[in-house]
Parts: structure tokens; sequence; C-alpha cells
């Protein structure tokens, strides 16, 4: 790709980072991705390398082993990963959420004790919020935990737990009523608490169930999956911060990393759907000539770069955002708003030059069309999206008097 979506202002560090990863993508992601996708088959030997890349400690301060770079070096990354597969970028996305929020949030004992582990990929995370019964709804969580003296018992169902089978380290969000009285609002009565496991399914330690993997219609690859506690028994020293009642907000903090990542994430998946189709156009004849050179596909070709500038911008703008220190919720609930939409309508446009071709599974379109819905959902919908952009719009923009 070599005009769009290209960042100003990068140091030499962050564009060797990225030249790395690009070539990475280029060599070791995108010759197998469609096959391993097709068998739903976990990518080992890819995150083997991301690992050697030292990718997993991307953002983790270099005090902890990590490289310690900015959350905009972050998105850029998952952005080439995900143009190679977006699976994988899932894979190291809520691992990174978690690490944040330790070095955020946890307590010096927590990040002594995790966060050098997770730099070298040894320590994976995930994070879990939803459940059964609900989804954006956060202030309806029902899973519990109650302290038992030294410890806490955990009990309830958890959902859609990215890398549930194959991640050792979970922040899950529960209600905690302890020290926070009854009619005391429901952000105030939860607390995130850091569950060690090990890999796999079934019981993988006592009191805590990761059932097999949750059959997807694209986002394949990588491990789906409920977390069932019952009686899970945690030390008290596992509440993230050391204090409980902080969850709330300190998942909503880890959630605006994760919407600047799905914002990457459908920059990526664009930017691939706009390199197959330009590509293909160029290949396929139809009157005696490429197709590309009929006007309406290159109207189309205009359109499908258009969006893809477009929603990376505003990506890069959320992250220097976040990295500013400054509140980017707004920022953020646009990019992954914007970005989600236009790589849905980007991946469409592409799988239509490619005419019959596109549905098949010969042809790597076809595995993009199944991915892209996912970001419309991921990370907030685009109508909690739309609700959050209004409402800070309203803050804002407050009248006078």
């Amino acid at each position: 790709m070599a005009r769009l979506a290209q960042t100003a202002g990068l140091t030499d560090i962050q564009q060797e980072i990225l030249a790395t990863v690009r070539n990475f993508v280029d060599k070791e992601i995108i010759p197998v991705a469609t096959q391993l996708e097709h068998r739903d088959e976990y990518p080992t030997e890819i995150v083997e390398g991301l690992k050697e890349l030292g990718l997993f400690g991307l953002m983790i301060p270099e005090e902890y082993g990590g490289l310690g770079e900015s959350l905009l070096t972050y998105a850029l990354c998952v952005e080439e990963i995900a143009r190679g597969w977006m699976s994988v970028s899932g894979i190291i996305n809520t691992h990174f959420i978690v690490a944040y929020m330790l070095k955020q949030h946890g307590t010096q004992e927590q990040k002594d004790t995790f966060l050098p582990r997770m730099a070298l990929g040894e320590v994976r995370g995930a994070f879990s919020m939803s459940e059964p019964a609900l989804g954006s709804d956060v202030s309806a969580i029902s899973s519990k935990g109650v302290r038992d003296g030294d410890e806490y018992v955990l009990d309830g169902q958890k959902m859609w737990l990215t890398n549930g089978g194959t991640s050792t380290l979970v922040a899950v969000l529960c209600r905690s009523d302890e020290g926070h009285p009854e009619g005391t609002a429901p952000h105030r009565s939860m607390t995130t608490f850091l569950v060690e496991k090990e890999p796999g399914f079934g019981e993988v330690r006592p009191g805590l169930t990761i059932p097999g993997k949750i059959d997807k219609m694209g986002y394949k690859g990588v491990d789906t999956t409920e977390l069932i506690m019952d009686g899970l028994r945690i030390p008290a020293n596992r509440v993230l911060g050391g204090t409980t009642g902080r969850g709330f907000y300190q998942m909503m903090d880890g959630v605006e990393v994760g919407r600047v990542n799905v914002a990457a994430r459908g920059c990526g998946v664009a930017q691939r759907a706009f390199e197959l189709g330009v590509s293909y156009a160029q290949q396929r004849h139809t009157f005696g000539k490429p197709i590309a050179q009929h006007q309406a596909i290159q109207f189309k070709l205009a359109e499908m770069a258009t969006k893809v500038e477009a929603a990376h911008a505003m990506m890069v703008n959320a992250a220097r955002k976040k990295d500013s220190g400054e509140r980017n919720d707004l920022e953020a609930g646009m990019a992954k708003y914007l970005a989600s939409e236009y790589c849905k309508e980007v991946v469409e446009d592409a799988f239509r030059i490619h005419g019959g071709y596109g549905f098949s599974k010969e042809y790597e379109i076809e595995r993009l069309y199944r991915e892209a819905p996912m970001l419309l959902i991921g990370e907030g919908t685009a109508e909690i999206q739309k609700m959050i952009i209004g409402r800070r719009l309203l803050e804002e923009y407050r009248l006078q008097g």
C-alpha cells in the first residue's frame, strides 16, 4: 500500500517497528490465513512469531521488560496485523487491554507479578464483562464476588470471552457488595478480579470451567468461549488495584483502548479489501478491457480509498488523544463507529468487484466478507457508540444560562 493510510509524524523507531510488522504480515500471515481460517485452526506458529518480535510487550513499560511504546504504535501494528488476518489481532488485543489495566490500575505487587511475564507472552491475558443475559448494559451484571476471610468466592456465567481457552490470566468484572450498601449505584459496586488459570477447556481450575469454543460465522482461529464460575476462590490480593468498587471505571478505561483497537482492525481489514479489489479490477477483463477502466469501477475504487483514508485518520486521532493523557471516549467512539461501518462497506464493494468469484472460498475476499460484521458489534455496537458520542457532544456544547 504505497499511498493510502500513511501516518505523519512517526519516529524512526515507530517506522522501524511498523516495517518489521508489515514484513511479518506479508510473509507469515497472509499466505496461510485463509487456509487456517477455513479450518478454524489456532495460529500457533504465527503467535510464536509475534512473541519473538516482542509484540506481546509492545505497550508494557520497559521497567517490566516491555518496549514501552504508545497506544498509537500499538494501533498501527494492529492495523497491519488485521490486514493480514483479523483473528490474529484479536489474540493480542485482549492481552493488551489486561496489561494496560494492570499498568494503570494494578497494585505494585500485581504489576511486578504479571507484567514481566506478559511482556514475554508467557502469561496471556483476556478480559470478561459480558454475560448471556446482557450485552452493552454492563450495570446489569449478575456475577458476584463475595468476601470470605482472605479470599473471594466468585459465582456466575460470562460470555464472549476472546482467548478464553488460550489465556492464563482473565480480568473478570463482577458485582461485589462489600462496603457498598444496598441502593449504591450499580457501577459503584463492581470489582475487577484477576483470575489465574491453566490454558485449555473444561475445568481449568477448581470452580472455573471454560466450555468449548463457540462456533462463529467468522473471526475463526481465535477461541471465543463462555466462562463459568461456581464457587471459584481467589485470594483477596487479586482484586485489581486492591480496592473493591472500582471495576467499572477500570474496565471502561480498558475499553477505550479496545475501541481504538477495533477501529484499527477495521482500518486493516478495509485496506486489505481495497488491495484485493484494486488488484482484481486490473486483472479481470470485460468488453475488451480491464474492468478497472470502466468508470463505474473507478467510482467504486475512489469511494473505497476515501473511506480507508478517513477511517485511518480518525483512528490515529483517537490513539494520539489517549496517549496525551486526555479523555478520549468521544474520539474512540467516533473512530470505532466510522471504521467498522466503512470497513463493512469497503469489503462489500470489493466483494462486488470480484463478482461471482467473491462468493468462492478460493478467494480471500470471501473470508473478509464474513469477518467484517464482527467489528460492527465488538466493543459496543454502532448504536452504543452513537449514544456515547451524542452524550459527550451535549457535554461539550451545553448551553450556558
